[in-house]
């Protein structure tokens, strides 16, 4: 049965279409793809978070950086208000000059002891050798005296005074040894003092300890930066109150960023830690980033909405991450999206990603 004109144009029409779609596909399917031993897939920028937070409540006196300010590990951040704390800390300082005074008072007194007692023991001593040697001669001369007046040589009034004499001469030799028993009993005022001294020493520490702590609290209202990076996000602004523990800046290090992408399920078992990629981004055509596989996921999930073709987002993937060996003059900044292309074969040349 012959075909009508018009049949014969629909069907030449279908024929030139299904022509053209073949061709169409030939061409960009073989313009697309990648030889084997190269991955290509697409995603954002991201870096390592840190997340700088209040030790202590109170309300935001200051704020130093904006979003997007670039911070070296220590900078200051923000502070806080310190009214109390200070006021703790005069206290406190107050204390510790109090305590230091009457233990330099102490020590001085000490030093002055420890000189004195061997003088004393000396002077004493010396003082306790004459009274002897006196108290000996008067007992001796009392004696013979007294033999003297019994044998009627010397009047009994010289015999007498010679007695009267000795019992001065005993009565210095008493006091000579009582100056003695006083001079030791100056060592044991030294080790009152040293006692003395050494309890001082432990209340300046405590009262010194109790400044520090003071100290670290008021440095705890500054927030400084962990680590070098980028401020990301501010959430807090000057006068708010913050609780401890709530967070005022978050921070990106991007001297540490990598590229997140997904790697379809069917391609992931080719890929392994430390293979290299390249990095592609359109702030800066034709440049390619070095980088380095630090990460894949171990568990499979659907592709998320930032992939670029629509028939890959509803295919099971893995998240890659790609960490850059290095971010010369931070030209890089998270949330940049960027394309890569890993190898996994170190005899392919490298090439551009093709989409």
């Amino acid at each position: 049965m012959p075909l009508d004109r018009k049949t014969l144009s629909i069907a030449l029409a279908a024929v030139a279409v299904l022509a053209v779609g073949a061709w169409a596909w030939q061409h960009f399917a073989g313009t697309t793809a990648l030889p084997e031993g190269l991955i290509q897939a697409n995603g954002r920028i991201e870096g390592d978070h840190t997340t700088v937070a209040s030790k202590l409540p109170g309300r935001i006196a200051e704020m130093k950086v904006r979003e997007g300010d670039s911070v070296q590990a220590g900078q200051l951040l923000a502070r806080l208000e310190d009214t109390q704390l200070a006021a703790r800390k005069q206290q406190a300082d107050a204390a510790v000059a109090t305590v230091q005074a009457q233990l330099d008072a102490a020590r001085a007194q000490l030093a002055i002891a420890r000189r004195e007692v061997p003088l004393a023991e000396a002077n004493a001593g010396a003082l306790l050798a004459k009274a002897r040697a006196a108290e000996a001669q008067a007992a001796k001369d009392a004696r013979r005296f007294d033999e003297l007046a019994a044998r009627g040589t010397v009047e009994t009034r010289r015999a007498e005074q010679m007695r009267l004499a000795h019992t001065a001469a005993a009565a210095d030799l008493r006091q000579a040894e009582q100056s003695v028993s006083s001079a030791h009993l100056g060592n044991d005022k030294v080790k009152a003092r040293e006692n003395d001294i050494a309890a001082l020493a432990a209340g300046l520490r405590q009262a010194q300890a109790a400044a520090s702590e003071v100290a670290g609290l008021i440095d705890d209202l500054n927030l400084r930066a962990p680590t070098g990076g980028v401020v990301l996000n501010r959430l807090r602004e000057n006068g708010e109150m913050v609780a401890a523990g709530t967070p005022v800046f978050d921070l990106v290090d991007l001297d540490k960023l990598y590229l997140k992408v997904y790697v379809p399920e069917k391609q992931i078992g080719q890929l392994r830690l430390g293979l290299p990629a390249q990095v592609y981004t359109d702030a800066f055509p034709g440049q390619a980033f070095p980088a380095r596989t630090r990460y894949i996921a171990s568990r499979a999930e659907f592709t998320p909405k930032e992939v670029q073709t629509p028939d890959e987002r509803v295919k099971l993937t893995y998240a890659v991450k790609l960490y850059f060996d290095s971010n010369p003059e931070h030209r890089l900044s998270p949330g940049v999206p960027a394309d890569a292309v890993i190898r996994w074969k170190d005899e392919v040349p490298w090439q551009a990603p093709r989409w």
